[in-house]
């Protein structure tokens, strides 16, 4: 496979391969939008990835100028990805295959957002336009080719998985959903299988809470009102898209003092899983009495326990990947050559009016159907003549020679000589 890469392409950041939760949620950017708008001016194109478990930058440009932005705005410890690199990482990601979760496929939609944010910042070059569709269809492919995604899981239901083998069973539990987003209804449907015997659904907007309990058969719960459901629950998984915490130290305290048993003296436990980013628990809860709490980072062991069953399809989706890889490079390299087929379009085109002109004159006659037909004569002629060599100009940027496609258009437009690949 030919690795070279015309195209300046880098991606940077870090996720949850090397980092933990806290990490994340520092290197984290809290407004994208107005990340893109100060990236703007600073590279052909850019965009944001963050997820839940991961943050990362991808753009249209020099990889030293994301490296040295990054660190103006104060992130340190990232991996710096360029080239065909940059884009095996973006395919393995669209394939779910370098997700906590193997095989899930949220990926596919949140890719989806970040090109969608881009295009409205005003930061999605066509390049990179091309880079996250190409992406999104391996994704979409891996899923359909091979078994990856099959018994796969979700954050938000390994997080009902991760609650079940706390409880040993939730049958007959009481199960209390924080946050009624994309998580929030896949917490929802991975626990709607489950013989609860009930489970309630907060929300900061209590109508969207109403649509997600009624599609599942719980009940919508306003966020004003989490202490009393609280302290009914016996799992709490709590999902929102909040900026800052919205179960708070002090109220997890009185939450636990509510749940003694009058002869016992100590809470009846309650397990909290926090999947969101940032985290929706403060910081210091799992230390009340009581309360074990887990994150994203408990999730990790949960991927372990059912990726050994996708093993085969993980190879499988692997070597998709890689063939694919080797399509991508060639679609951009293609990409590289239209500066260079700009200038031969430009030169054909300047000479196409000069001389249509000079015809036009000759004819003076001034008659508006003869002046339509002499300028669709000459276009349609630059056309046929530089069909070929158009198609020979790309063809040469795919295979990696973006100096014998130069070297061809500057032998057309200038007379050089051209420069065969030995003469290189």
């Amino acid at each position: 496979m030919n690795d070279l890469l015309f195209v300046p392409i880098a991606i940077a950041g870090i996720s949850h391969h090397h980092a933990m939760v806290d990490r994340l949620e520092q290197f984290r950017f809290p407004d994208e939008a107005a990340f893109l708008a100060r990236a703007k001016d600073r590279f052909r194109g850019v965009l944001i990835i963050q997820t839940c478990n991961r943050v990362e930058i991808l753009v249209h440009g020099e990889p030293s100028a994301l490296q040295s932005m990054l660190e103006e705005e104060g992130r340190t410890g990232f991996s710096l990805l360029t080239g065909a690199e940059a884009l095996r990482h973006l395919l393995l990601l669209a394939a779910g295959m370098d997700s906590m979760i193997v095989g899930e496929d949220q990926i596919i939609g949140q890719l989806r957002d970040s090109l969608a944010l881009a295009k409205e910042a005003g930061t999605a070059s066509p390049v990179l336009e091309l880079c996250i569709n190409k992406a999104i269809h391996v994704g979409v492919e891996v899923r359909r080719q091979t078994l990856i995604n099959r018994g796969a899981v979700s954050i938000g239901s390994a997080a009902v998985l991760l609650a079940e083998e706390q409880l040993g069973s939730l049958e007959g539990k009481h199960i209390l959903v924080v946050g009624s987003g994309e998580m929030g209804m896949l917490v929802a449907q991975a626990l709607a299988a489950k013989k609860l015997t009930a489970m309630y659904v907060a929300n900061r907007t209590y109508q969207r809470a109403e649509v997600l309990a009624k599609k599942i058969g719980g009940k919508a719960v306003k966020l004003s009102e989490l202490p009393r459901y609280m302290v009914l629950s016996d799992v709490v998984i709590s999902c929102t898209s909040a900026p800052h915490p919205v179960i708070y130290y002090e109220q997890l305290q009185n939450i636990m003092r509510s749940r003694c048993w009058p002869l016992d003296g100590y809470p009846r436990p309650l397990v909290i899983i926090d999947i969101a980013q940032p985290r929706d628990v403060e910081e210091g809860s799992e230390e009340i009495d009581g309360i074990h709490l887990f994150s994203i980072d408990s999730l990790r062991r949960i991927n372990e326990l059912t990726m050994s069953s996708r093993k085969e399809a993980a190879g499988q989706a692997g070597s998709f990947v890689e063939k694919e890889l080797n399509q991508f490079i060639r679609l951009l390299n293609g990409k590289a050559a239209d500066e260079t087929l700009s200038l031969l379009h430009t030169w054909a085109e300047s000479i196409r009016l000069r001389e249509r002109n000079r015809a036009l004159s000759r004819l003076g006659n001034g008659n508006p159907r003869t002046d339509e037909i002499i300028d669709d004569l000459t276009r349609a002629l630059v056309s046929k003549i530089l069909s070929d060599v158009t198609v020979s100009i790309r063809l040469c940027a795919e295979d990696g020679d973006l100096g014998y496609a130069r070297s061809l258009v500057s032998a057309i437009t200038r007379g050089e000589k051209i420069c065969f690949r030995n003469e290189e």
